[in-house]
């Protein structure tokens, strides 16, 4: 009988894209580089927004982490096969790959140009391949590795608001995840998404002032909260959470999976009241 697994991620090698926050505060990325450096990891934050993977880089120094800062543009396909690279050529191995990407344009569809929709697309799925077959190979040569997609509640169901570009590539995201996991199992690379509810960030009342009609800010959270059947959205931290966990040993027979992190959301079959 075999025991207990390590909990613990120290001395793996963890890159992170879309590690960065829109707004001040601690967005999902943010969250999961601290919670993978909490755990031991050697963390490298990519983001498009440079200063916003250092601010992230400081908060994991800050709480006694290791992390690097790395500059990515997930809409460059060799922008994100050089990040990998440099990964691999820095600290000979990448164990853990977190691709936590989420571009989308909210409001109704036809609001949404086909210059748009192949942007989303670009950004929430094609990134995902570009960024996983380039860290495949150095992951198969160690004989382990681990790949994360976050994903969305839009991904599996209406979210309350008009978000088709998002919700169908963040679904196509999940898809990737599951079929991916079945190829490489016999490597030992494990690949599983996260769903996540509706989570509150920095980013909400950034990208999603308008998506609630003529609510203000406090409207549209308290609108949120009650769409959630615990009465409140998620934090960072409960997606967080689930990453660390699906990064580490505790998960190593835990592949092709959707984990879903909604506070009962999807369970329930219709919005509250106006609130």
């Amino acid at each position: 009988m075999t025991g207990p697994a390590e909990a613990g991620l120290a001395g793996r090698v963890a890159l992170v894209i879309g590690a960065g926050s829109i707004a001040p505060g601690i967005g999902i990325g943010r969250a999961i580089c601290l919670a993978l450096a909490r755990d031991g990891a050697i963390v490298v934050a990519a983001d498009r927004e440079i200063a916003a993977a250092e601010e992230t880089c400081a908060m994991v120094a800050e709480q006694g982490g290791q992390a690097e800062t790395a500059e990515v543009d997930v809409l460059d396909d060799a922008s994100v096969e050089a990040l990998v690279a440099d990964v691999i050529e820095r600290h000979g191995r990448i164990d853990i790959l977190h691709c936590n990407v989420g571009l989308g344009k909210s409001g109704p569809s036809d609001g949404t140009t086909a210059d748009d929709w192949r942007r989303i697309s670009d950004a929430n799925l094609t990134s995902l391949h570009v960024a996983a077959q380039a860290a495949i190979p150095a992951m198969r040569e160690q004989g382990r590795g681990v790949i994360t997609v976050t994903s969305s509640i839009a991904a599996i169901r209406y979210p309350g608001f008009p978000h088709l570009a998002y919700g169908a590539t963040k679904a196509a995201a999940s898809h990737f995840a599951t079929a991916l996991a079945v190829e490489l199992a016999p490597d030992n690379i494990r690949v599983n998404s996260i769903v996540a509810g509706l989570i509150d960030t920095p980013r909400i009342g950034v990208t999603l002032a308008k998506s609630y009609g003529d609510r203000d800010e406090k409207q549209m959270r308290a609108a949120r909260d009650a769409s959630c059947p615990m009465g409140r959205m998620g934090s960072a931290w409960d997606i967080a959470e689930a990453a660390a966990f699906l990064a580490s040993d505790r998960a190593g027979y835990i592949t092709g999976t959707s984990l879903v992190v909604d506070g009962g959301l999807s369970a329930t079959v219709r919005q509250p009241a106006e609130i």
